[in-house]
């Protein structure tokens, strides 16, 4: 029996649409965790079960797979555009092999992505526009203009930012109001708690935490490097990598421990920690298999007492994994 999500939305920002608890994060299912693994119809069957288990929030963007991921996304909601809440993003550039070439944010080419990305996923509006990167060439007023021009034509309804940091929040609030912003977060990357949700809050704007399993390393699927698929992007993590992968891997276990405690694996911990930061916070984990689907669906139902929670950060506090999120050349690009 498919696992029902949780009947309760959260609204991200004081204006924007109402999504569910648990979004589906569909990045993965393109590029990057194992492409050679991958089967278009498997995948159209992991969003379905999604939106079946009443699941509406889907992430996509143009960069996932030079595009491949939005017209996967626009082939699965094909007939059930009503029921999706749907969010892509623009902003990473992209060469004709796939290369990365930069951030652009500049008016010409927000106008340029929203009209691709809409061609792609086969829709006449967006509902969560994000710009994935800032470019530090553009002013973010710049930028934002455009995305509020978006608004205005009836090509986008909600406008986000994603890895930004708390001035340029402010500073683009201030041109449109943002509905949400999307940063990674969970139980082994906290660095938000800081600066950049204490700003979403004040602002009202809702947080989008993606990668709330760590990239999947909080699942405890992963017990050796070799564990990754060789084309698996991961490797390149430094999370994945040396000593950092054998302390992590310490950490997982004590995730495991705290589960099995709950009754719950350490996905659905992962994610029920989440979801108990605030009901401005939702969490987008993603998968390529619809048994995953129902195991994160099921995440919503795992309550965690104060007790539970002070337990969790006794053993995880802020600052306890080891190694970047990124590399040093993608760490560059977040946070600005």
């Amino acid at each position: 029996m498919a696992s029902q999500i949780s009947t309760a939305l959260r609204r991200l920002g004081t204006q924007g649409p109402e999504v569910t608890a648990i979004g589906l994060g569909c990045m993965g299912m393109s590029e990057f965790y194992a492409p050679s693994q991958m089967d278009d119809q498997e995948l159209i069957r992991a969003i379905h079960r999604y939106l079946d288990a009443g699941g509406n929030f889907l992430d996509t963007a143009d960069m996932y797979g030079s595009g491949r991921n939005e017209e996967l996304v626009g082939r699965a909601i094909a007939g059930r555009r009503s029921a999706v809440v749907l969010a892509t993003k623009f902003g990473n550039v992209r060469g004709p092999k796939g290369e990365f070439l930069g951030v652009r944010g500049d008016p010409a080419y927000v106008r340029q992505c929203c009209d691709a990305s809409l061609r792609r996923l086969k829709v006449e509006i967006i509902d969560l526009y994000y710009q994935h990167r800032v470019d530090p060439k553009v002013p973010i007023e710049d930028t934002v203009g455009a995305m509020a021009g978006l608004v205005a034509a009836g090509k986008v309804r909600h406008l986000g930012l994603s890895e930004a940091a708390p001035a340029t929040i402010r500073r683009a609030a201030k041109v449109h109001p943002i509905a949400a912003l999307q940063t990674e977060y969970s139980l082994w990357s906290r660095d938000p708690e800081r600066e950049i949700l204490p700003t979403a809050r004040e602002l009202g704007i809702g947080f989008v935490a993606y990668s709330p399993l760590g990239r999947g390393f909080l699942t405890g699927r992963f017990k050796t490097f070799e564990d990754l698929p060789a084309d698996d992007y991961r490797r390149n993590h430094p999370r994945f990598q040396g000593e950092n992968f054998r302390k992590n891997l310490d950490l997982v276990a004590k995730i495991e421990e705290l589960a099995q405690h709950k009754g719950c694996t350490a996905s659905q911990l992962a994610l029920a920690w989440v979801l108990a930061q605030g009901r401005d916070v939702v969490p987008i984990p993603g998968t390529k298999q619809a048994k995953f689907v129902d195991e994160n669906l099921a995440a919503a139902g795992v309550v965690l007492s104060p007790e539970d929670l002070r337990a969790i950060n006794l053993v995880l506090p802020p600052g306890s994994t080891a190694g970047d999120r990124y590399n040093a050349q993608a760490m560059a690009a977040v946070n600005r």
